[in-house]
Formats: C-alpha cells, structure tokens, sequence
C-alpha cells in the first residue's frame, strides 16, 4: 500500500522535545539533539512518500506511523528502504531496523540514500529537519571503496563522523582485506581522513601502519604522490624508480613529476604535462633528463653519461579553426638514452626518430599553405637531418575550359584540367654531436619546386578512357657548382697539389627546367559463363588491358646550361657534369636528366571469380567467390634505345583461399638471351632456347592464420561490470591486461612462408624464409588463467620470442607471474596487487629487469 502525508498534517501547537530510546540510539545526544520546552519546531517543507508491502499503521496522537515489510520511504532528495520503518511527524525523526528470519540471517537492512550518499547499517534514525542522522553497524561506498563503520553521525552539511571501522576495495560484506582504523571522518567529493591505521588481510594484522589515512574520495583529477617501483638491477645497483607527485591542477591541465635513483649514482628526472581545451585542443608534453653512471669511478670502464629525450604532441580540434589547423609529433634525444633508460624493450630496441611540427591553412576557395619543420634521425648511426622551413603551397584542381553553364553534350577539351604545386625546403643533414656547433649553419642546403601538371581524360568509341598528362617542373637552387682542370703543379698554403680539378661554389639562384608528356588508352572487358548444374552458378572474367606512351626530351643539351663538360686527367679524358651538383654538392629536388627517352607501355589486368549457392544468404540464395584477386602483366618497349627495347615482363599475382590462406606471387622475365658473360645481349630468347622468355626472378608469399577456441563463451565479451574509468583506460592502452573469463580456451597459429628465386648470371639462387608463431590461453579453473606464445625460426633453427604467463583472480587482488626465458628481453616479474585503481601502490613486485641483459 502507498500512502502520501504533508509535512504539516499531522501537527498541533504542543511543545515538542527529542527523546530517543536508549537502548537504540544511545549515542545520539550529540547529534540528535532534544528541542527544548515551549520551543516551536519547523514543519517538514514537502511531502513524505511512503509505502510497506505488510502493513502501515498511525498512532494519531502520537503523530506516529508504523511501516513493516519492505517500508520505503521518500523525501525531497531522501530514499529509505526498510524491514521497519518508524516516522514521528511530531519530531521529524524516521528510524529504521532490519528483521531476523527463521534462519538467524538479517533481512531488509536498512538501505539509506541521500544525493549521492549511500548507506546500509542494521539500524538508523534521522531528523529531517536538521538533516542529522545516527547510523549504526553500517557499510558505504566512498572513494571507489567500502567504508565499514561501528556507528556513523551524519552532521547537516553532508560530513561523517565515524567511530573504528575499516576501508577497503573489497565488495564482501566480510571484506579480504582492509586498512582498519579507529575513528574517521567522511567529506563527500572531497577526502576521506583516519586516525591511526594498520593492513589486515584475512583479519590478520600486519605491521604496515600509519599516524593517519588520507583517501581521495573525488570524481575526476585529484593531486596525490605516486609510490615508486623498487628493485635491484646488476649495472645500476638498487633502485626506487617512477616515484613522484601528481599535480591534478584542473579539467584542463595536469601534471605528473616523477624520478628515479640508483645506489650507484644514476638519476632520472621525467616530467610529464596533459593539456586539453575543450573543442580547441589538447596535447602531452615531456622532457627526460638522465644521468648514467656505469661502473666504478677511476677504473677503465667507468663512464657518465648525460642524456635527454622529448616528446610532444599536439592535436587541434577540426572544429576549432577550420581554415587553421596547428599539429605537433616530436620525438628527439641523445643517442643514448633509449639505451640506459628504455621504459620497454621495444624503447630499447627503436633506433629511429621524427618528429614534425606543422601549420595548415587554407588561402581563399581554392588553396592551401602548410609550413612546418620535420627531424629525423638515427641513434645508431647518429645521423640527423633537420628541416627549417619546410612551406608548401598549392591551388586546387580548377578545369579553365570548362563552361559554367553547361548545355548538352560536354566538349573534350572541358575535362582538361591543372593544378599548382610549390615546395620549398632548408635542411641539413649531418652527425648529431655537429647539429648545434656553428658550422653547421654552412651545412644547410636549400631549394625550392614548382610543379605544373596538365591532364585530362576522355571517352573514346564509347567503351575507351583516353588519358593525357604534361608535366612541367621548375626547380630553383642558390647555389650551383663549376670544375675546372687545373693542369700545373700548384702550391697552395705551402702544399703541393698535382694537377686536379677544382670545384668552385658560385652563388645566385639558377632554375632547372623539365617537362614530359604521358598519354594511355584503356578499357574494361567482362565475360560471364552461366552453369545450370552443381553449385556454382556463374564464372565472371573481368580484364582491363591498357597500352600508354610516355616521352621526355634530352635536357643534357649544353645550350640550356644544366651541364658541362670538363677535362679530367693528364690524358685529356673529360666528364659531363650537372652543374646542379653530384657528390660534391647535395639538391633537394634532383635535377633534369641527360638523353631523351621514349617508351609504349603495355600492361594486362585480371580478376575471376564465381557464384554459388550459399544457405546463409535468405535474400538471393548466393554468395560471391573469389578465384583470382588479380593477375597482372606488364611490359614496355623503348623507342630510343638502339638494342634492348623491350623490358622485362612483370607477372604479379594475388588470392585468397578458403578466408585464410593468402597466396601471392610476383615474378619478372627477360625476353633477351644471356651471352657467354652471362649478360643480356640483342638476341631473342626464342631464338636461342625456343623458350619466349628467360627467368630473371620470382618470389612466392603464403601465410595463413588460424584460430581453434572453445565453442562455449564469448571471446569478445566487454570488460565485466563496475569496471572503473582508469581501469577501463587501462584496458584500452594495455589490452593484455584484460583477462576474459568468457572464454574458457584458445589457440592462434600464424604461419608466413616465402620462397625467392633468382637467376644470377644464368645460375638460379633460391632462399626460402618460414615463419611459425603460435599463441593461447586455458582457464585451468575458475580463477586460474595460463597462456603462452612462441615461435619457431627455420632459418635458424632456434626458438623465437616465447613468453609464459600465470594469472590467479583473487577476488578483490590478483596475482601475476610472467616469464620471457630467452633473448634480449629476458626477464621474469610477480606481481601481486589490489585490482582497485584507488589502492594501486598496494602491491608486492619482484622481477629480473630485461635491462641486466644490455
């Protein structure tokens, strides 16, 4: 039954006063205080929902109501639920108890909701008007925890006063473990404060204790000190590592400072920063510094090492400025500090770097400017390139024949359309110890491209494409190279030079020049064999064959100034030489080439594939099967050339069987016959073997994956309810950490074989590569999880990576063992842990870090 009372319809002018029984609310004095006599009371402001599957009762006189079996009661933002539930109206005061069924076992405990608090105890009473309450034997979630408490005093401004009792990550109304403690004090949205506290697991103390508890109890960022890592490496000595201080300053910035040091002298310093503007931007910034110090000081192999290494990355909202967009991805270092501070083995085992950093804008309707600086470089090899600027720009397709009212049939000449590119560049290329020294300024090398390219396409005989492209290219260069031969025995700075030839720089902007011309003709051909018998219905052809001819003129003529020719030894041997440079001098955009050059370009393309009956599709009765991805062939021939015009033959093949096994294969083939030398000579291979061609090379690729699982349970199934935010960030960064239960077996193998041939010479060199990799995981019970992953090197011989891991779910902890045996990343870790992201730092970790093997 339900029932709805005004806060004032059970009222009378008699004085009121607050007695609370003792043997139920003993401790209530303090809290619930009495009114005083001839005092008046403030009525209740709204009305009182309430309902009981037994019975309700009234006690007119007593202004009291009686509610048994599952009570439930509502007050403005206040839900009761109840075995019992009491109101006095006289007072304002509801109280609540829980019933003992015929088994000894509580039932209907009182279930307390306020705003965003919650609490469940064996008994409760609360005053409605001052919104102070007494809550006794009870159990609350705070924090992303439990709080379990003898008595809770719930003061007016939503803070808790609690006497002993314990907090703990665990869901058990007997929790596995807890921080026990004797008095606390509960701060909505804000900490949770103890007294003195101490670890117990399994209800035994242990002596890990503290003067006092301190628990974020917010939603979202909240500042707080990162415990560090420890442990014992062979090179380094002892070590806290990754220990530090977490600034959660506001929704859009943070700031996590953390550090490492070793017993033998070696530090760390890692600063992290998170930025985030909603709908503008958002970024991570991070500079390492380290110190590594190797060895005993005053021995040969000691050794002190500073390094750095900075990351950044920046990501504009598309919304934010769509004409401007600013973006940033930067990786940059010392050479060696992935090798003494690597945070993974893959850290360590990266030797190449970039970075960019860029600005994209869009120039009216129809352009686009990007200006950016780039980097690369190599730790291994300490080479380093540099891009400083780096601009582009460009126009958009536009079609300058086109009408902009078109009446009936387009004319030909309307298709034909040009874009505009430019590209400017300044970089330098050279050792990262002579990046910044003042040298390196001279080292610059600087350039700028324009591109110009004509197209267009038309239909021709209905059932033909007809394409054709000019391309114009400008490339500007301020500096150009001249030789001259030097035929005296010269003394310069007291040495003596032997005749030589000198290379002069000459500045002043010269342009390079070029241009070619490309035309190709292509169709589409298709054929259909319909089959009334068997499942296979139809066989579908489909061939696109497409011829081209391409032309460039010879830039290398001595009127246009892009070459020379100068004398190179005593015996008047000469060489031609782009003035643009070669090994003497670096261009960013190449330079014209020498010789005109003309081909006929043939090219064949093939697909098949079949319809069959198919049951899983109700529509059409029929699936489609690919036979054949795509079979290519193509070749050119050479009209300038005097003798071996024609290509070689390329044949390129690719399928898929049965949804698994791919299958590909690429091959080329000489028309021409090899000489006694065993070099390809102006005679036909048919002429010589009746073969039409010769075997140049070939390779084949076949891989397969495949999965055996049980047929029960899901492999996919979501992370399992009440997963947190963090955790569930966790997951998606780390997926190997997620455990799926759902699946009680699985097996994934990979198999990858290639197989080259080449003919060298005549003589055919064949290689075959295999590859093995097999992967799983068995849930031996319940709780316990095993999984592996190997592999197998044939060319080897030998094992490749192979990792075993253990998991054992111990309810609210969990325990993890992983062991690598081999290879640069051996190494075992145990950890055991509370799941909770609240209590991360309570855990146990031993392990053999993969760096003692460096």
């Amino acid at each position: 039954m339900a029932q709805t009372v005004s806060g004032d319809s059970l009222s009378n002018n008699a004085p009121d006063s607050l007695i609370v029984s003792p043997d139920t609310l003993s401790v209530a004095a303090d809290t619930l205080k009495p009114v005083k006599a001839g005092q008046k009371t403030s009525m209740l402001d709204g009305k009182i929902d309430y309902m009981a599957a037994d019975s309700i009762s009234f006690d007119i006189i007593k202004k009291m109501a009686y509610m048994y079996g599952n009570a439930q009661i509502k007050y403005q933002d206040i839900s009761l639920n109840a075995a019992v539930i009491i109101i006095d109206f006289n007072k304002s005061i509801v109280s609540a108890n829980s019933i003992t069924d015929s088994t000894g076992k509580s039932i209907g405990i009182p279930d307390f909701t306020q705003g965003t608090l919650n609490f469940k105890s064996n008994t409760l009473a609360y005053n409605f008007n001052t919104r102070k309450g007494l809550i006794k034997d009870v159990i609350t979630q705070e924090g992303g925890g439990y709080l379990h408490a003898s008595v809770i005093k719930k003061l007016d401004n939503n803070v808790s006063e609690t006497g002993s009792g314990l907090f703990t990550t665990c869901d058990l109304e007997h929790p596995h473990f807890a921080i026990n403690y004797s008095r606390a004090k509960v701060m909505p949205g804000d900490k949770i404060v103890t007294g003195p506290a101490y670890l117990s697991i399994e209800d035994i103390p242990l002596p890990l204790a503290l003067p006092f508890g301190l628990f974020p109890n917010k939603k979202g960022r909240s500042s707080g000190i990162k415990i560090p890592t420890y442990g014992e490496m062979a090179r380094l000595g002892f070590y806290l590592m990754d220990g530090g201080y977490y600034f959660g300053i506001n929704d859009n910035f943070d700031f996590l400072l953390t550090g490492d040091i070793y017993s033998r002298g070696s530090w760390a310093l890692k600063p992290i920063v998170n930025y985030k503007k909603r709908y503008k931007y958002s970024g991570t910034f991070s500079l390492k510094f380290a110190t590594n110090i190797l060895g005993v000081k005053g021995t040969s192999d000691y050794s002190k090492k500073k390094d750095f290494f900075v990351t950044w990355s920046h990501r504009q909202d598309p919304k934010a400025r769509p004409n401007g967009i600013f973006s940033a991805s930067v990786q940059a270092g010392t050479s060696k500090y992935n090798t003494y501070n690597p945070t993974t083995v893959n850290d360590y085992l990266t030797n190449t770097f970039s970075s960019s950093i860029s600005y994209d804008m869009k120039v009216g309707q129809n352009a686009n400017l990007t200006a950016s600086a780039r980097h690369s470089q190599n730790t291994s090899t300490r080479d380093v390139t540099v891009s400083l600027p780096e601009v582009s720009f460009g126009f958009n397709r536009f079609y300058p024949f086109k009408r902009k009212v078109t009446k009936g049939k387009p004319a030909w000449y309307e298709a034909i359309s040009i874009t505009y590119n430019m590209n400017l560049r300044n970089e330098i290329s050279t050792k990262d110890t002579l990046l910044f020294t003042p040298e390196a300024l001279n080292s610059f090398v600087t350039g700028m491209k324009h591109s110009v390219p004509v197209s267009g396409s038309f239909k021709v005989l209905k059932y033909f494409s007809w394409s054709h492209g000019i391309n114009y290219t400008e490339r500007w260069y301020p500096k150009t190279i001249n030789k001259t031969w030097i035929g005296e025995t010269t003394i310069v700075d007291g040495d003596t030079l032997a005749p030589h030839v000198e290379v002069d720089t000459i500045s002043g902007i010269k342009a390079a020049r070029d241009y070619n011309y490309s035309s190709s003709l292509s169709t589409t051909l298709y054929g259909m064999v319909n089959l009334k018998r068997g499942p296979v219905k139809a066989i579908r052809h489909v061939v696109r064959p497409s011829v081209g001819f391409s032309y460039q003129p010879d830039f290398g003529r001595a009127q246009l100034g892009y070459y020379k020719t100068v004398q190179t030894d005593t015996l008047g041997n000469t060489e031609k030489y782009s003035v643009f440079g070669n090994s003497y001098m670096r261009t960013l955009y190449g330079y014209p080439g020498t010789g005109k050059s003309g081909a006929i370009n043939f090219s064949l393309g093939n697909n098949l594939e079949m319809k069959v009956r198919s049951k899983k599709d109700t529509i059409t009765g029929m699936k489609k099967v690919m036979l054949i991805d795509n079979l290519s062939l193509s070749t050119s021939y050479d009209l300038v050339k005097d003798s071996l015009r024609w290509s070689n033959l390329s044949l390129s093949a690719r399928t898929t069987l049965f949804k698994k096994l791919q299958i590909s294969y690429s091959g080329s083939y000489s028309p021409y016959a090899l000489n006694a030398k065993g070099i390809p000579y102006n005679k036909f291979e048919w002429d010589v073997s009746g073969k039409p061609f010769r075997f140049v090379n070939a390779a084949w690729n076949l891989s397969i994956g495949y999965d055996l699982k049980s047929k029960v349970g899901n492999s996919k199934a979501p992370p399992p309810a009440g997963t947190t935010a963090a955790e569930m960030d966790e997951i998606t960064n780390n997926p190997e950490m997620f455990i799926d239960w759902d699946n009680p077996w699985n097996i994934h193998f990979d198999y990858n074989f290639r197989y080259n041939s080449i003919s060298n010479a005549g003589i055919r060199q064949r290689k075959v590569v295999q590859t093995f990799r097999v992967s799983g995981d068995v849930s031996v019970t319940q709780k316990w999880k095993f999984s592996a992953q190997t592999g197998y090197d044939f060319e080897n011989k030998d094992f490749a990576f192979t990792q075993f891991s253990i998991y054992r779910n111990l309810h609210c902890w969990e325990m993890r063992f992983n062991w690598i045996p081999y290879g640069y990343q051996k190494s075992w870790n145990f950890q055991i842990n509370v799941k909770s992201s609240v209590l991360q730092d309570l855990k146990l970790t031993k392990k053999k870090d993969f760096r003692d093997n460096l």
